[in-house]
């Protein structure tokens, strides 16, 4: 245990916290997208700028055992992300907004509590991770070449699109405010930067497009799910170098993914 601070103003901290860089991050990435490509936008979105913060709060106030097995409910959780995309990336080529994210979020926290309700080890946890998500790259594959066409987009869509994060970021944030202990690693690793991404990217591009930003942020999961394993196990050593741990794995690991695919592009155009 670190310090201690009222539950009070720890949460008004990290509401405030997360809210801003959900909104930076989501909204910059839109940006992103719209001039580098699906790829390297997933890649922004899927950095853990809300899930290290969720971390490094509960942290302050728990010892390291418990965070341990926090990161290890959080990381089994993860998991269901993947499915989680697969969903959406099938639903929106042909089906709307509202279908698309609603039934890939309902999706989410049934398979999120029933994931949650079960006993679960580093080991396990991890092994659930490489079974899911290497599935749903496979059967993603064909849906992340899609190109994305420029849209003229008009003065009002950015401060629109901040407000849509921040809402959904905050009703998100209030909501895990209420919840139990065991249920909080469940909503720590939320994907809401994903969410907020679906939104945007569909009402602005379709469907199709969005899907394709989506397919692609899969690899980023990947990092998120290495990120919080290695937590896991650094945890005990020491918090500050497990959250050290956590932000430079999935960074890292977006770095090898951009890297691989700049090798293959340059060597596809020779």
């Amino acid at each position: 245990m670190l310090f201690s601070i009222s539950p009070e103003a720890l949460f008004y901290f990290q509401f405030i916290l997360k809210l801003s860089l959900s909104a930076a991050l989501v909204v910059g990435a839109s940006l992103v997208i719209e001039r580098s490509g699906p790829l390297i936008g997933a890649l922004v979105v899927t950095l853990p700028v809300t899930v290290v913060p969720a971390f490094a709060f509960i942290s302050l106030d728990h010892d390291a055992r418990y965070m341990a097995s926090f990161a290890i409910a959080g990381l089994a959780v993860n998991g269901v992300s993947a499915v989680f995309m697969l969903v959406y990336v099938v639903l929106a080529q042909k089906r709307n907004l509202i279908v698309s994210v609603g039934v890939s979020v309902v999706i989410w926290f049934i398979l999120a509590w029933l994931i949650h309700l079960h006993s679960w080890s580093s080991l396990t946890a991890f092994l659930l991770n490489a079974c899911l998500f290497p599935t749903c790259l496979f059967l993603s594959r064909h849906y992340r070449g899609h190109k994305i066409p420029p849209v003229k987009r008009q003065w009002y869509e950015l401060p629109v699109r901040t407000m849509l994060v921040c809402l959904l970021m905050g009703t998100v944030l209030i909501l895990s405010g209420f919840a139990s202990p065991g249920t909080a690693g469940m909503w720590a690793v939320y994907p809401i930067s994903t969410t907020s991404t679906m939104l945007i990217i569909q009402s602005a591009y379709g469907g199709r497009s969005s899907a394709t930003v989506i397919a692609n942020g899969l690899w980023g999961m990947v990092g998120i799910g290495l990120g919080i394993f290695f937590f896991g196990l650094t945890v005990e050593i020491s918090v500050m170098l497990s959250i050290g741990v956590f932000i430079f794995v999935p960074v890292a690991w977006n770095m090898l993914v951009w890297l691989v695919y700049r090798r293959r592009s340059l060597v596809t155009s020779s």
